[in-house]
């Protein structure tokens, strides 16, 4: 049985018992959190808000036979641990059920780079019954700074999910960060939560707070962050909880009788109406480039370094690695970006907007000393609905770590 692990590669299985336990193996917990129980709560209280649950999906599993679940995050959707069990889950759950499931997991990418790519990663394969949406820890680890832009890739998934199908049941999940164990030790949600939290209740998600879980369940005294937990990317003992918590959430939620497939209601006006729930990837060809840009096909970094996530060898981008060099970029909407490698020669963009005044855009992030990581850049988000024209220019100036002034984009998002 393989599990491919890319994104937007439907991956369809049944599970023999044999497989199931060769399956769920690796997942037992660790010997040093024996006072783990995942039905017991420590604080009598659930993590989770079913609001307007997943009837729906219920109804196509156990109904039709058939369904279709996608599972859309960043590295810890995309590694080989919690969507395992969570898919064994469903399996078992509805034994006679064809399912689809669909891995968009691909590491380092947060909601807003997830609302772009929702429509070619997820949308593209046929309606979603249940769609798991994860971006908690990237969106605070990537730009903690920009809590608009938390709020707005987030709704731009849910609605948009929503706009192509209203009967999709969307679940929100919160992972856990040690700062989000230090803002809830501290009394305070921490803010990406706060901002995905206001998407979840204004479309009526289920939503699961894994940070809030983890943090009460340490400070519990069942487990260690060091011992059992081991980091942001969860050993299999921290896998295994999120999947039992998900499971324990979908359990609750399909605990009553079944009820009549309904459309999920949506909201007239968005959160946010600078959310970025009409994106899309614009294409490539059709820059325009001003001077200094290279269409390079398969891309060649400057520097010898780690790639990840989307940056394959052999993806195509437009490179410009001279200062001066300047690329245009008209599009129909209210906001434009673009996916970039950010590496160790990236450096510092000057954007104008409709002719307007330029402004500076720092490209070099704190893992480009060693690694060119796919990295969302959003240049206006804020425009009136209508035509615009960017113009992206490469600063003579950098960071004072880049050891260069490169540019090389992978991607056109245009909402």
């Amino acid at each position: 049985m393989r599990f491919p692990q890319f994104p937007g590669r439907a991956l369809r299985f049944s599970l023999c018992v044999a497989a199931s336990l060769a399956l769920i193996a690796p997942w037992i917990p660790s010997a040093l959190a024996l006072s783990y129980d995942p039905k017991v709560l420590p604080k009598g209280r659930e993590y989770f808000q079913l609001r307007d649950g997943v009837n729906n999906a219920r109804v196509k599993f156990e109904k039709e036979k058939t369904g279709r679940v996608a599972f859309l995050g960043g590295s810890i959707t995309a590694a080989p641990g919690w969507r395992y069990p969570v898919m064994e889950y469903l399996q078992k759950r509805f034994p006679e059920t064809k399912f689809e499931f669909i891995g968009a997991g691909i590491g380092s990418l947060g909601s807003v780079p997830h609302a772009f790519r929702l429509e070619q990663d997820v949308l593209s394969k046929g309606p979603v019954d249940l769609l798991f949406v994860e971006a908690a820890v990237n969106d605070a680890s990537n730009h903690p700074e920009l809590p608009k832009q938390m709020l707005r890739g987030m709704e731009g998934v849910v609605r948009h999910a929503r706009m192509a199908n209203p009967k999709t049941d969307i679940v929100q999940m919160h992972f856990v960060m040690p700062p989000h164990m230090e803002d809830y030790n501290a009394g305070r949600v921490p803010e990406v939560i706060q901002q995905h939290e206001k998407v979840a209740v204004a479309y009526g998600n289920p939503s699961l707070d894994l940070a809030l879980e983890v943090t009460e369940r340490i400070n519990a005294g069942e487990f260690t962050w060091a011992d059992d937990f081991k980091g942001l990317h969860p050993a299999p003992f921290g896998n295994q909880l999120y999947a039992n918590s998900i499971s324990r959430m979908l359990e609750a939620a399909w605990s009553g009788p079944l009820k009549p497939v309904q459309t999920h209601p949506l909201p007239a006006s968005p959160v946010d109406s600078h959310s970025y729930f009409r994106g899309r990837f614009g294409k490539l060809d059709d820059v325009k480039i001003l001077k200094g840009f290279e269409r390079m096909t398969p891309w060649k970094p400057a520097v010898a370094a780690k790639t990840h996530g989307l940056l394959t060898k052999d993806a195509p981008a437009l490179v410009a690695l001279q200062p001066g060099a300047e690329l245009e970029l008209a599009f129909e909407g209210t906001a434009a970006g673009l996916l970039i490698g950010a590496g160790p020669d990236t450096g510092i963009l000057e954007v104008s907007c409709d002719g307007g005044p330029s402004r500076k855009i720092e490209t070099f992030t704190s893992w480009s000393t060693g690694l060119y990581l796919a990295w969302a850049v959003m240049l206006e988000d804020e425009l009136a609905p209508g035509r615009h024209v960017l113009r992206v220019k490469v600063s003579d100036q950098h960071h004072p770590k880049s050891v260069g002034t490169g540019l090389y984009v992978f991607r056109i998002l245009e909402n």
